[in-house]
Parts: C-alpha cells; sequence; structure tokens
C-alpha cells in the first residue's frame, strides 16, 4: 500500500514538533492556503512575517522565473558579479542610511545573526556581546547564545563565552554596556516575547550609550523588516539608527534569503586578516535574490508599508474591546493579541484554525497569540479576519464556561 503525503511526511521529515493534524498545503495565493481536502484559510501569520508581498505574488513569480530560464547557482557567494545581486544591493543601500551601504548576502536569519556577531567582534576586537531576556535571534549556536530564554538553549550548552543579558524597555540596565561591549544586539520590536514595543527615546538612549562606549549596535529586523510596521525598516520608526542590520523573512517575497548590512569600512574586515572572514555557499542565490528585488519593488512602488498604518489599527480597534481580550500591542501589521489569564493562546490558535484561520503563538508569551497578515490585505478582507476572529473569541469564552 503507498503511504500518504502525511504518513511520509510523519516518518520521514525531521520535525521541530508534531503535528499529526498539520495541514496539507497544495496552493496558495494573496491571503490564502488551499489544503488538499479542499478548504480554504487565511494567512494571519504570513509564515512568520515571509510572505509579505502575499503568496504567489505575480511580479515576484515573474523574476523568479525570468532568472530561472538565464543562471542558477553559479559559484560560492562573492566570487562572480551576478546582476540580481547587484540590484537588489544598490536598491536597499539607497533606501537606508548612508552609514548602512554594504550588504553582504547570506541564506537566513539565523545565519545574518552569525555574521553581525562575528563583524561585530572583528571590528571591535572584543568578545562581550549583551543581549536581552526573552529575545529570540535564531537557533544557531550563535544565534541560541544570544536568545534570551533559558528553557530553549540549556539542552545545548556550552555555548558561547561572554554573553551578557538586559531587560527591554529599562534604562538602569544600559549601564552594564561597557568598554569591554563588543556588542549590543536587539529586537527594536521584541517579537517572541509577544510584540513588545519600545519606549519613546529608549532606542535613542541605547544608541547613546553604545556610542559613549564605543560599542556596535546590531539591530535584529528578521520579523519586522520590509514594510512590516509601518516603515520600510522598523528602526525608522524610533530614530535610531543601528551600525549592523540583520534581515531576512519579508526580504524575500517567498524565497529563501538573509542579509547583514553595515558601513563598507565595517564590512572590509571580513575581507582581509584573515581573507574569507565570512563564506557562504548558497548566500544571495541569484534566484532569491531576483524575488528579493522584485518583492522590495512591489513594497516601494505600491506604498505598501504607509498602507499597514491604518490597516493595523483597523484590526487592531475592532477586537481590543472583546471581553476576552486583556490588551493589544500592535505596530503596523503585526498585533499581539493578550488574552486574559483564563485563557491560553494554544486554545485560541485551535479554535481560529477550526474556523479557517492561521495564526501562530509566541515562544515566550504564553497567553498571546499574533496576527501578521501579508501586507497585501485589503479592507475588506479585514472585515472579514475581525469576524471570524470575534467569533473564535466568542468560542473561546464558552468553551471555558
Amino acid at each position: 500500500m503507498q503511504l500518504t503525503n502525511r504518513q511520509l511526511f510523519l516518518q520521514h521529515v525531521a520535525l521541530p514538533s508534531v503535528d499529526p493534524e498539520a495541514l496539507e498545503v497544495v496552493k496558495a495565493k494573496g491571503i490564502y492556503l488551499y489544503t488538499d481536502d479542499n478548504n480554504k484559510y487565511i494567512d494571519l501569520v504570513s509564515g512568520v512575517s515571509v510572505s509579505n508581498v502575499g503568496h504567489l505574488h505575480p511580479k515576484v513569480v515573474s523574476a523568479v522565473k525570468e532568472q530561472l530560464d538565464n543562471y542558477m547557482h553559479l559559484m560560492v557567494y562573492g566570487k562572480y558579479i551576478q546582476s540580481p545581486q547587484v540590484k537588489l544591493a544598490a536598491l536597499m543601500a539607497d533606501n537606508l542610511p548612508k552609514s548602512l551601504d554594504s550588504v553582504f548576502f547570506v541564506n537566513s536569519g539565523s545565519e545574518a545573526i552569525e555574521g553581525a556577531l562575528k563583524l561585530a567582534k572583528r571590528v571591535t576586537e572584543r568578545t562581550e556581546i549583551v543581549s536581552f531576556k526573552n529575545a529570540y535571534h535564531g537557533s544557531t549556536h550563535g544565534a541560541l547564545s544570544v536568545l534570551g530564554n533559558e528553557e530553549m538553549k540549556y539542552a545545548f550548552r556550552p555555548l558561547l563565552p561572554d554573553i551578557r543579558f538586559i531587560r527591554f524597555n529599562q534604562k538602569e540596565d544600559l549601564a552594564l554596556i561597557s568598554s569591554k561591549t563588543a556588542a549590543v544586539i536587539v529586537e527594536p520590536i521584541q517579537a517572541e516575547a509577544g510584540i513588545i514595543i519600545p519606549e519613546s527615546d529608549y532606542l535613542k538612549a541605547l544608541r547613546q550609550r553604545c556610542d559613549e562606549t564605543g560599542t556596535l549596535l546590531i539591530f535584529d529586523e528578521v520579523q519586522m523588516g520590509f514594510g512590516r510596521t509601518g516603515k520600510l525598516f522598523a528602526f525608522e520608526n524610533f530614530e535610531a539608527i543601528p551600525d549592523i542590520l540583520c534581515l531576512a523573512k519579508g526580504m524575500g517575497g517567498g524565497m529563501p534569503i538573509g542579509a547583514f548590512v553595515s558601513s563598507r569600512e565595517n564590512m572590509s574586515q571580513l575581507t582581509f586578516n584573515p581573507a574569507l572572514g565570512h563564506i557562504t555557499t548558497f548566500g544571495g542565490h541569484p534566484v532569491s535574490a531576483a524575488a528579493a528585488l522584485a518583492s522590495l519593488k512591489v513594497i516601494l512602488d505600491e506604498s505598501l508599508a504607509e498602507k499597514v498604518v491604518g490597516k493595523g489599527r483597523q484590526i487592531k480597534v475592532a477586537l481590543q474591546s472583546h471581553p476576552a481580550v486583556a490588551e493589544i500591542r500592535q505596530i503596523g501589521l503585526m498585533l499581539g493579541i493578550e488574552l486574559k489569564k483564563e485563557y491560553t493562546a494554544s486554545d485560541m490558535v485551535s479554535i481560529l484554525k477550526k474556523n479557517k484561520m492561521i495564526v501562530d503563538q509566541f515562544l515566550f508569551s504564553e497567553h498571546s497569540f499574533r496576527i501578521a497578515p501579508p501586507l497585501t490585505i485589503t479592507e475588506k478582507e479585514i472585515d472579514e479576519v475581525v469576524s471570524r476572529v470575534i467569533k473564535s473569541l466568542d468560542e473561546l469564552m464558552k468553551a471555558a464556561g
């Protein structure tokens, strides 16, 4: 008897967690996922902030097909001049501050973090890294070392030495950044903690402390970059410019790609003494770079970042008065819906799935779930989403008695 895809999935695909009821998706378009049993789900998580321009955006698909007709992988990153990489780097630099004019392409967010940590140590010739409690930066060894949750990392110790953790939004902790600190790595908005937004001048104070101590400031915008927060890059909301910027997820329009960005002067430290200071075989793969270029053009040309401010507010206003909701933390089209303590996010996720909506709960916030649909979602589609979410919240309260 031939095994089904689900049986093969459970037997042979190595999984980070087990979900026997995992959806089998056969098509995705716009904000919708279509399954093998002829159901249609609304994607309210965008593959965790990946599908910012929606699934199968025609301009992204066209760019991928055109690049496939030219070439795919040629040589390890940085050896050949490849048009998709060059054009993408130039457009990114055109939309970033002058101090962020050199782009090192990688494969993922975790690899962007690894490159940024190495670069900071190389530039400063220091070893100490300061990160934040409840921060999430990925699961490779270096990224895991600066992850601010012991439950996810104790089984893999020893990790990198000289890591210090401070509290987000607590200015008194900034004094722990010293002349021994190579870098501070921070999410401008803490994602897995439940969408924790910095207080009005917190990131400016952090920037100032780094300047005082000669410390490099790394912003992890892997989840928040490329229009998600109402600006092209999240740091633009807070008047604080990083020394190194880490990007991935929404960068590729659905294709895998990441980058860390710094000044040309800083980045040159990876070119000499020693040469090949950071290398990657598939980083900036030409097909992924072509998709990322098309996606970035869509975000810019259609003013998607500016439009999400009102869209996110539309969702927040509609849901914030529901009796099951304790708080909504929102910036752009990234919302953390915190439920009252008698309800759990895992129960809500299950109910929403039953009602044909896909959301995700946060790693470090038990009572919160995220709503982060593609930036292309329409106001009419938002009305439908709100109606279904309210229905689901009502069901959550009824089930809890």
